[in-house]
């Protein structure tokens, strides 16, 4: 990390409490991808920048400092804050969760930087599931491993009437029927994902399947936290 950085645009992926009174920070920022920040007496009685160092909230942050962790020197808002409520909330927190797990610190990814705020306006406008699932496929492709969606192993290109088996870090390999067991999916919803319009029930929920399944390869086998917490919710209703 350089030892300062002046009104770097930037969004909290996380907060806790650090120390008595000051706060710890992961930040994904413009120039610097992932940064951990400590915001000193950011939880005292007089801490200006409390209410502002908020998940969702468009921030321009400066900082100093070397190593793992910068000391937060100063914060201003950058825009309004998106509001996310209920199960747009719960999937902002899981899209911040998921770069956590995938993003290293002081790893610049500017892709991801610049698609993060499209994803929290599809998130506040009801657009939860398509946006989370685009967000997710774009991901992959900034960290270099990209979804194989328009052509087979093969070559060929993907017909929208067959079906299709998709072998992980590999892609899609044909099938005589939706039966053949394993990621099968007919052509037409991986073209949709391909293409971003995943416009119907059937072409979300198996874009859902899949990118779960590709995640998991990099994620490992440590569950995320927020998709628990969501399950445990629902289940008290």
């Amino acid at each position: 990390m350089p030892s300062t950085a002046e009104l770097e645009p930037a969004y909290l992926l996380h907060r806790r409490p650090y120390r008595e009174t000051s706060l710890l920070l992961e930040a994904l920022t413009r120039e610097q991808g992932r940064v951990g920040l400590v915001a000193r007496g950011g939880r005292g009685p007089r801490a200006r920048q409390r209410a502002l160092l908020q998940p969702f909230q468009p921030l321009l942050l400066s900082w100093s400092g070397r190593g793992e962790l910068g000391t937060l020197r100063t914060a201003e808002p950058a825009g309004p804050s998106f509001v996310l409520a209920g199960d747009a909330l719960f999937a902002g927190f899981y899209a911040n969760e998921l770069l956590l797990r995938c993003l290293q610190r002081q790893d610049p990814s500017p892709e991801i930087f610049e698609d993060y705020p499209r994803l929290l306006a599809g998130l506040a406008g009801g657009r939860i599931e398509a946006s989370l699932r685009n967000f997710e496929k774009r991901l992959l492709e900034a960290l270099g491993y990209g979804l194989l969606l328009t052509h087979d192993v093969s070559g060929a290109p993907l017909d929208p009437e067959r079906y299709y088996r998709y072998e992980l870090e590999q892609g899609p390999v044909a099938v005589m029927d939706h039966e053949a067991g394993g990621l099968v999916f007919p052509g037409a919803s991986l073209l949709a994902l391909a293409e971003g319009c995943l416009m119907d029930a059937e072409a979300l929920a198996d874009a859902k399947r899949l990118l779960r399944a590709c995640l998991g390869l990099y994620l490992g086998d440590r569950p995320m936290k927020t998709r628990e917490v969501l399950a445990d919710m629902r289940a008290r209703l």
